[in-house]
C-alpha cells in the first residue's frame, strides 16, 4: 500500500471512533442516547431532504460533506453540551487542537480541504455553512420533541435557553426556524419543556 492510501485508510479507521462519542439527544424510541456518527449521518441526509428550505441557493454536496465532517473533532474534544455555558468556554481551543490532529492524519490536500470546510461551518461563512448549522440545530431539537422532552427535562432546560441556542437557524433556513420556534413554544405549553 502506498503512503497516500495508507493515510486515507488510517483516517477512516480513526474516525470510526466517532461512533463511541455519545450526545445528549436520544434516538427516536428514547431507549438510548444517539452517538455522534449517527447524528452526522442523519443531519447529512436532512440536507438532501430539506435543501429547498435553505435561505439561499446552496450546493447540497458541499453541505453534505460539511455535515459529515463537522463533528469529527469530537473524537478528541468530546461532545460539548450546547446548554453547558462553562464547557463552552474552552470548546474552541479543544476542537481546534482536535482538528489539527484528526485532519492532519490525511494527505495534505485532502486534510486541508476538509479542515477548510470544518472552519467554514464553524464560522457560518457561506450559505452552505449557515444552512448546515441550521440543520445541526434542527435535528437535536426534533429529537427532544420526538422523545417528549426527555433530554431537556433531564438537564432542566428552559424555553428561553432553547430559543437562544437555536435562534441562529434563521440565518440559514428561516422557514425551518419558524417551524422549530413554533414547535418549541408548543412543547413548553404541553409541559415537555419548562417555561420561563
Amino acid at each position: 500500500m502506498d503512503e497516500r492510501l495508507g493515510r486515507q485508510i488510517g483516517f477512516l479507521q480513526e474516525v470510526d471512533r466517532l461512533k463511541g462519542v455519545l450526545r445528549r439527544s436520544y434516538v427516536l424510541a428514547g431507549e438510548r442516547r444517539e452517538n455522534a456518527a449517527e447524528h452526522c449521518w442523519h443531519v447529512a441526509l436532512a440536507a438532501v431532504v430539506l435543501a429547498e428550505h435553505a435561505a439561499e441557493p446552496v450546493d447540497v454536496g458541499r453541505v453534505v460533506t460539511m455535515l459529515l465532517v463537522h463533528d469529527l473533532v469530537e473524537i478528541d474534544a468530546g461532545d460539548t453540551f450546547v446548554y453547558d455555558r462553562a464547557a463552552q468556554n474552552d470548546k474552541r481551543e479543544r476542537e481546534r487542537a482536535a482538528a489539527d490532529r484528526v485532519f492532519g492524519l490525511l494527505p495534505d490536500d485532502l486534510g486541508s480541504g476538509l479542515r477548510a470546510l470544518w472552519e467554514e461551518f464553524e464560522a457560518r461563512l457561506s450559505p452552505e455553512a449557515r444552512f448546515a448549522a441550521a440543520l445541526d440545530r434542527l435535528l437535536p431539537l426534533h429529537h427532544n420533541l420526538w422523545c417528549h422532552g426527555k433530554s431537556w427535562q433531564e438537564h432542566g432546560i428552559r424555553l428561553g435557553q432553547v430559543l437562544e441556542v437555536n435562534r441562529h437557524m434563521a440565518e440559514g433556513a428561516p422557514a425551518l426556524w419558524a417551524h422549530a420556534e413554533a414547535a418549541v413554544e408548543q412543547a413548553a405549553r404541553d409541559g415537555l419543556l419548562a417555561a420561563e
